[in-house]
This record gives C-alpha cells, sequence and structure tokens, in this order.
C-alpha cells in the first residue's frame, strides 16, 4: 500500500501528462495506417492521433481500399486505419521496420489492425502469422470479411530497431491495415521470466462502464480498453479527483472512475473465460479505486483468488486517493480460469473492481543470426540492391529463412550456411562482405554480371565446399589458394573455362565444368568405379576411339536394329516426355516390355537427356525393390540410346485416375497403391547407402501392373547423397511444377524430406482425384494442398474425397489419410514425417479400411498383417 501525496502534486501529474499525449505530438509514438499513399499524413478525429504511410517502414507489398460495402461512405463509424490494406502476395516473411526513439531495453506496446474488407475481391479469407523479431505472437484469422482483428504485444526491445512480420503460412496472403508502437513504462507489467517473455494481450476491460470510445485521450500508453459488465453487478462511478501516477500503470480517468460490484454484499465479483490453449501462462493485472464516500461504520476489504488460490499475499481495502493495480506473481496455466473478488469476513461493503488487463506468456526462445552475419547480409544486400524479399532475421523464425539463404540452427544462436544468388542481377566485383559469412558452406554466385579477379578472400571460408561462379565476367585465373583446395578434393567448384586457363590445350581438357565431389563415402566405392568407366568410354566414343556397349554385360545389351525389331519398327507409343518417347515391345519369350528412348544424344538440346540418360542407367544396377520398376536392359550404339523396362500394363497413376477406370478404383485399391509407392521411396531413403533421392515424384512416375501393385520410375533425377555423415546436398532445382518442395525452391538444399513433399502431394491426388495443379472457377492455378486446406482446418472429409468413391471408404481411414498427407506437405522439412514413419501409418489407414467390412476382408487382412 502506497502513501497518499497530495492533491496538489495529482493536479500536477495530470496536467503533466495532458501536456505530453496532447501537446508533444504523442512523443515517441509511431502511427503507421497501412496501404495509403507515400505523402498522406492524416488525422483520427476520435483520438486525435496523426498517422503516416508505410512507406518509410517496408519496402514490399501492394497497397488496396476494401471494398465499398465495407469501407466509407457505408461505414461511416469504421476506424481510419482499416479502409486500407497493404498486401503481400511475394515472399513468406514481409517486416516492417520500427526505428525506437527511446532505443532498446525499454518496454513497447505495439499493436496491428487487420480488416480483409474483401479488398482483392475474392472473397477468401486468409490466415497467417505475426511475429515480433524473430519471435511468434498471434496467428491472424477472420470470422467473416467486416471481422476487425486486433492483435496487441508488450515487449522489451533488444536492439534500436523492431520488426514487425507478416508470414504466408499458404493459407492465403497476408496483409495489414495499420500498426502502432507506444513506449510504456518498462518498470510495471513484470513477470516472474524478467524480460524472457512478451505479453500478448487476451482481454482489457473497462469495469462496469457502458459508454466511451474506449480509447481515451488521457491514456498516455494509448491502450484499447473494452466495456464490461453484468447483469448481476451494479455499476459504480465517481467525478473526484483519483491519482493514477503513482504506481506506475497510469489507468485513464474513464476507466479508474467506473467500477463494478456485485448487487449482493456477500456475492464474489467473478470473471470467467476458457483458453484454447491449456498450456497458455496467463497474467493478469487488477486496477481499483474507492469511488464511494464510506460512512465510519462502513468498509471495503477485499481478497482475489484466481482459480482458488490467492492473487494478492493479503487482502487490501482500496484506496479513494489513488489507483491500486495487483498481479499474479506466477503465471496461471491451463484451460478454464476463474477470476473471483471476493470481499473479507470483517467487510460490511461488497468487493469492488475498476479494471482488468488479462495477458498469455509469450516466451523469447528463438534466437537471432549472429550479428557479424546480419551485417555482412545486409551489405551484400545493399551493395548489389538485393530486389529478394530480404527483411528482418536472415535466419530467424527458423521456418522462414529469407530466401535463397540456408541456416545452421543451434541452440545459442543462428549463422548463415548457404547463400544461393544465382540469377540475381549482381554486378561489380565480389564485395568483401562475403568473407564475413565465416560459416558459409555453399555459395552460388551463377549466372550474374561479377566482374574483375576471383578474389583471394574466399579461400578464407574455411568451411566453404561448394562455390558457383559460372556464367560470369571475370578477368583472369582462380586464385591459387582456391584451386589448392579443387584438386585437394575439399570444394567443389564450378567456374567457366577462361578462368581455369587460357591456353587453347587447356580449353580442350576443361571443355566441361570441372566439378568435383567434396567427399565420397566408402558405401558408394563401387558406384564410382562404374561412373569413372562411363566417363572414360564416353570420352573414347568421342575421339572415335571406343564403339563398346556404355554398361557394363550384367542386363542384356540391345542393338538398335533389335529394338526395331521388337517394338515392330516403334508401331506403339506407350508414354512420351522430355526425354524422348516410350514404345511397346514384345521379347522372343512373349514377355511385354517397355522401350524408353533417348532423344539424339548429338545435339545440345538433348544433353540433357543424354544426362538422365547416364544418371538413371547407373542407378538401375544398383537398386532392386519389388515397388521399383524393373530394369530389363539397354540400348546403347551410335544410332539410339535407349533403356528398357518391364512394362506396367496400366499406365501411369496420373492417367489413370483421369480415365474411364478410376471409376473402379476403391479406397481399398487406393490405399495399395499409396502404400506400394512409399516403400518403394522408403527403399531408396533408408534401404541404400548412402540414401537416393528421386527427385522428381509424382503421379505420373508411379506405373500401375495388371494387378494395379504400383512401383516407383524414372530415375533420370535422382541426386546419391554425398556422404553418409551430410543429411543433404545443395544442388539446382529440378522437378515438376505442383510437387516441388517449396524450401528446396527457396534454398537450393535438396534432402530425403524433399520427395516426402512430393509423395505428400501424390497421396492428396489419390484421395481427391484432383490433379497437383487445379485451375478454379475463377481461373486461378492453385495447389491441391492449399484446395485441401479450408476442409482439413474444419475437419471436414465431405468436398475433399474423390466423388467416385462414393462415400465408400472409412472415414476414420480417410481422415488419417488426409493427416498423413497433409503431414507431408508442411512448409518446412523438419517438420515431415520420414518414409518409413509414413508406410507405418498408410498401413493404418489400411487396417481401418479393411475393419469396416471385416468379413469379406479377413483373408486379405491376415495376409496383410504377414507382409508386415
Amino acid at each position: 500500500m502506497r502513501a497518499n501525496n497530495s492533491l496538489f502534486y495529482g493536479i500536477l501529474c495530470a496536467l503533466a501528462t495532458a501536456i505530453l499525449v496532447h501537446g508533444q505530438g504523442q512523443s515517441g509514438y509511431i502511427s503507421i495506417d497501412c496501404g495509403i499513399p507515400p505523402h498522406d499524413k492524416p488525422q483520427d478525429i476520435v483520438t486525435k492521433i496523426n498517422y503516416v504511410s508505410d512507406d518509410d517502414f517496408i519496402t514490399t507489398g501492394i497497397n488496396f481500399n476494401v471494398s465499398e460495402e465495407y469501407g466509407y461512405p457505408k461505414n461511416p463509424v469504421l476506424p481510419y486505419t482499416l479502409g486500407d490494406v497493404r498486401s503481400f502476395p511475394q515472399g513468406n516473411r514481409n517486416c516492417y521496420t520500427l526505428t525506437l526513439s527511446k532505443g532498446k531495453g525499454n518496454l513497447y506496446l505495439i499493436r496491428a489492425w487487420f480488416m480483409y474488407g474483401n479488398y482483392d475481391g475474392k472473397n477468401s479469407l486468409p490466415e497467417f502469422d505475426l511475429y515480433v523479431n524473430v519471435n511468434f505472437w498471434s496467428t491472424v484469422k477472420f470470422k467473416n470479411a467486416s471481422d476487425q482483428v486486433i492483435k496487441e504485444i508488450l515487449s522489451f526491445a533488444e536492439s534500436d530497431t523492431i520488426y514487425v512480420c507478416l508470414v504466408n503460412k499458404g493459407k492465403g496472403t497476408p496483409f495489414i491495415s495499420g500498426l502502432e508502437l507506444r513506449p510504456v513504462n518498462s518498470s510495471i507489467y513484470s513477470t516472474e521470466f524478467g524480460r524472457n517473455v512478451s505479453l500478448v494481450l487476451y482481454q482489457r476491460w473497462d469495469i462496469g462502464y457502458l459508454n466511451g470510445t474506449g480509447r481515451y485521450q488521457d491514456d498516455r500508453f494509448d491502450r484499447i480498453w473494452s466495456s464490461y459488465s453484468s447483469i448481476s453487478w451494479d455499476s459504480v462511478i465517481t467525478s473526484a479527483y483519483i491519482d493514477v501516477f503513482q504506481n506506475g500503470y497510469w489507468p485513464p480517468d474513464e476507466v479508474i472512475k467506473s467500477a463494478a460490484s456485485p448487487k449482493s454484499v456477500d456475492d464474489p465479483l467473478e470473471l470467467i473465460w476458457t483458453s484454447d490453449d491449456p498450456n497458455a501462462r496467463f497474467y493478469a493485472y487488477l486496477y481499483f479505486a474507492e469511488l464511494e464516500t464510506l460512512e465510519k461504520n462502513e468498509s471495503r476489504k477485499i481478497n482475489i483468488l484466481w482459480n482458488g488460490s490467492p492473487v494478492s499475499e493479503t487482502s487490501f481495502v482500496p484506496s479513494s486517493k489513488y489507483s491500486m493495480t495487483f498481479s499474479n506473481s506466477k503465471a496461471v496455466t491451463g484451460k478454464d480460469h476463474l477470476v473471483s473478488v471476493q470481499k473479507t469476513v470483517d467487510s460490511t461493503l461488497p468487493p469492488i473492481l475498476n479494471a482488468i488487463e488479462i495477458f498469455t506468456a509469450q516466451s523469447l526462445d528463438e534466437f537471432s543470426t549472429i550479428i557479424e552475419d546480419v551485417q555482412a547480409i545486409k551489405n551484400i544486400k545493399g551493395t548489389y540492391k538485393v530486389s529478394k524479399v530480404w527483411s528482418g532475421d536472415p535466419c530467424s523464425p527458423r521456418l522462414y529463412p529469407w530466401e535463397g539463404i540456408g541456416c545452421s540452427n543451434n541452440n545459442h544462436n543462428h549463422q548463415i550456411k548457404s547463400l544461393n544468388l544465382s540469377s540475381s542481377g549482381l554486378q561489380g566485383p565480389i564485395a568483401m562482405a562475403f568473407k564475413n559469412l565465416s560459416l558459409l558452406e555453399s555459395l552460388d554466385l551463377s549466372n550474374n554480371d561479377l566482374q574483375q579477379n576471383v578474389p583471394e578472400f574466399l579461400a578464407d571460408l574455411k568451411h566453404l565446399k561448394l562455390l558457383n561462379l559460372k556464367g560470369n565476367n571475370f578477368t583472369g585465373l582462380i586464385p591459387k589458394s582456391l584451386m589448392k583446395r579443387f584438386k585437394a578434393g575439399s570444394l567443389a567448384l564450378s567456374v567457366d573455362d577462361q578462368n581455369l586457363c587460357h591456353s587453347p590445350s587447356c580449353q580442350d581438357k576443361k571443355k566441361n565444368n570441372m566439378v568435383v565431389p567434396i567427399a565420397v563415402a566408402t558405401a558408394v566405392i563401387v558406384l564410382i568405379v562404374v561412373l569413372l568407366i562411363i566417363w572414360i568410354i564416353l570420352r573414347q566414343r568421342k575421339k572415335g576411339a571406343y564403339s563398346g556397349p556404355l554398361l557394363p554385360s550384367g542386363k542384356r545389351r540391345f542393338t538398335y536394329n533389335e529394338v526395331s525389331s521388337i517394338t515392330k519398327n516403334f508401331n506403339k507409343v506407350i508414354g512420351k516426355g522430355g526425354f524422348g518417347i516410350v514404345y511397346l515391345g514384345c521379347l522372343e519369350d512373349g514377355t511385354e516390355i517397355a522401350i524408353k528412348m533417348i532423344k539424339d544424344t548429338s545435339s545440345t538440346e538433348s544433353q540433357g537427356s543424354s544426362s538422365k540418360f547416364q544418371v538413371e542407367a547407373e542407378l538401375l544396377l544398383t537398386v532392386h525393390h519389388r515397388n521399383l520398376a524393373s530394369f530389363v536392359g539397354y540400348c546403347d550404339d551410335d544410332r539410339s540410346m535407349a533403356l528398357i523396362y518391364e512394362y506396367m500394363a496400366n499406365g501411369n497413376l496420373q492417367d489413370y485416375l483421369s480415365s474411364e477406370k478410376a471409376e473402379d478404383l476403391s479406397w481399398e485399391k487406393r490405399l495399395h497403391i499409396a502404400i506400394d509407392s512409399a516403400q518403394g521411396l522408403e527403399y531408396l531413403h533408408d534401404g541404400c547407402r548412402p540414401p537416393i533421392v528421386h527427385r522428381d515424384v509424382k503421379t505420373a512416375n508411379i506405373l500401375l501392373n495388371n494387378n494395379l501393385e504400383a512401383k516407383i520410375a524414372d530415375f533420370g533425377l535422382s541426386k546419391v547423397l554425398p556422404e553418409d555423415d551430410l543429411t543433404h546436398v545443395v544442388t539446382s532445382v529440378m522437378g515438376t511444377l505442383g510437387y516441388v518442395d517449396p524450401e528446396y525452391y527457396r534454398t537450393f538444399v535438396l534432402n530425403e524430406k524433399s520427395d516426402v513433399y512430393s509423395f505428400g502431394v501424390v497421396l492428396l491426388e489419390l484421395i481427391t482425384g484432383q490433379r497437383a495443379i487445379i485451375k478454379t472457377d475463377e481461373g486461378e492455378n492453385i495447389s491441391v494442398a492449399d484446395f485441401v486446406w479450408p476442409f482439413f482446418d474444419a475437419g471436414e472429409l465431405e468436398g475433399v474425397v474423390d466423388p467416385l468413391l462414393h462415400g465408400e471408404f472409412s472415414p476414420d481411414s480417410a481422415w488419417k489419410f488426409m493427416e498423413v498427407a497433409m503431414s507431408c506437405v508442411r512448409e518446412r522439412g523438419y517438420n515431415r514425417p520420414t518414409m518409413s514413419q509414413i508406410v507405418a501409418e498408410l498401413k493404418q489407414c489400411l487396417a481401418a479400411e479393411l475393419a469396416r467390412e471385416p468379413q469379406s476382408h479377413e483373408d486379405e487382412a491376415v495376409k496383410e498383417t504377414k507382409q508386415n
């Protein structure tokens, strides 16, 4: 309990605050009306707050007005900032940069405003996330187009700049209507965690007051108070002066001068709420002031209980001179909450409550990128005017790093591990700032307009394992220090020929890119021997010194004439692709086969097809599994190259799902196809050492035989992970639109989880009957994952499951299948399951479907159990 101050002191404080708030133009405030023209500086007629455009705070985004039916003049009471929005269709993370007048170490209230208002004419409510600096703040959702969403947080500044970031998580384009920052007294709103948490506003209630705007000009912190009352309460209001300055919380006059008390003297005054998150940690700040003149024989003494436990150590008597604020010293966790303000036994009057603020604690558990890397990458961005969506912290939050950047994530800080600036319009010399990225392992600067010499300092990057400088305009040779590492095999180097040497003989020897693998695990020695043989043979063939087969004779080698004969002069085409054409053939014993003819490898256009032929042939020699397409043989002579497989009578899954046959494709059969395909990928990932990433998983590359058994095919883009102790490889993006892992697309980091994403799309095609890319009624193209998301969020199967199934499936099986599929297409790879986990989950889906009709499926269930 604090000592009373004089009325004179209180009046002076009140005058001082009034001067500060109104006379100095909201000192320290940042008030942004997002989406208005750059030079507009409107004033809100209600709050008298001066707003500015967001043009100086962010470089990305597009301005829109909300549609007429939601904005002015049809909605004249619409808060000023909600009439316009700034939308962010580009990039996963777009950040506002707020420079603080009081600097780091101080407490700030940050408030963001949102109203969709059908600004984009799509009538589609988005959902996205908010972050403050690198830590999660809140998820923004809407009930309808006119829903006004306000998010507020109290956070200590760790530097002189605060970033407020909008994150696209694949559920619609993020946007914002307004953004505000207010300095707050740093000595209040304390928690047991100190400055290691931010406080996210849950509710702020002006108890007992039924009128007013809820936003008062004499609130120094510009808080918004919502009126709250109950039919079982009486409202109490006073006009007497109350000192609100003593404890630093400074509630506005209109808030502290109204209160509520229960109509029955002995009843408690109760506030009840239920949290969606049972693990949320709550703090409450309760405001009290005595508003009535008490007689000598009257007393008001109060206890505060939260879920039965006392908030204040002792009971207290509200003061009529000044406001008092009480809060819980430790967070209260749970789903259901009851705050009870009670009179003590010796109190003659009922309890009273003037106001309450309720917050949830948001832990600041994410780490920032080390300052040296931040300064270096910002220097690079400024030097080359990089046009990518680079704002906020480069690596954090770890789910949403900058485009083209890969990071090391540990328990102390983050560092930039890979940087891909290929085809980014870079001009001039390589900047010294690259040297300061001390943990850099992969640097891709290819296909720019970089000039002058390749700098010696690149060799100082001790961890650098991959350097791609191809497609620039460098003069001079590669520095000896880099060449030394290249020759030692510790650096994969890709450069233009003229930067390796200048003599004609050397140019001939280096005609192809010199890319040396970093290291090779023992498990792939055999494969490397095969590659070496192939390389020698190809060079000899170019010189006319070799006419033998490309591959060893472990499989049958066919001549061109034999291929022509068994295909009846290439009579029946059963498939086409960028590599060439697939024909149906028949061996002497009547076995039907499929012959994949590779385009003429002498043309520049077909060099990629020839390369894929080599990759696929090499892999087919080493991998064997019942769910991988079987290799029969090959053709490799002067006229043509071909790969020969077992014939799969029902073609590929994509065509089958689009044909009339799909009508007979039951849910059980779809589950078997999913399990077969998953087992094939599981073998590539876990059964092969080192693991193999297919890199082009899609329904068109899943083949079906007579019995609808599925087999993975087409290994032309497959990649062998280079070492047993490496979990990924940095490589150019390959794959098919609609199936490519977005994380791989952004970072160029390839691993098994990239196949998992693609397989998730396949699963969604199986359950929906839709293609990977769907054309909407409005003529837009959306992914099948985006099509499914709203139904998945709402827990609805109807509208997702293929109508051709006619409801003949176990809902438990279908829903679990949906969960598996959606877990595969999560934004970040480490959040996706492994193929082994997927196989196990899909078998559970099959078991649930078989259990639907146990009599008819008994034998199959027993068979499946034995197989497992």
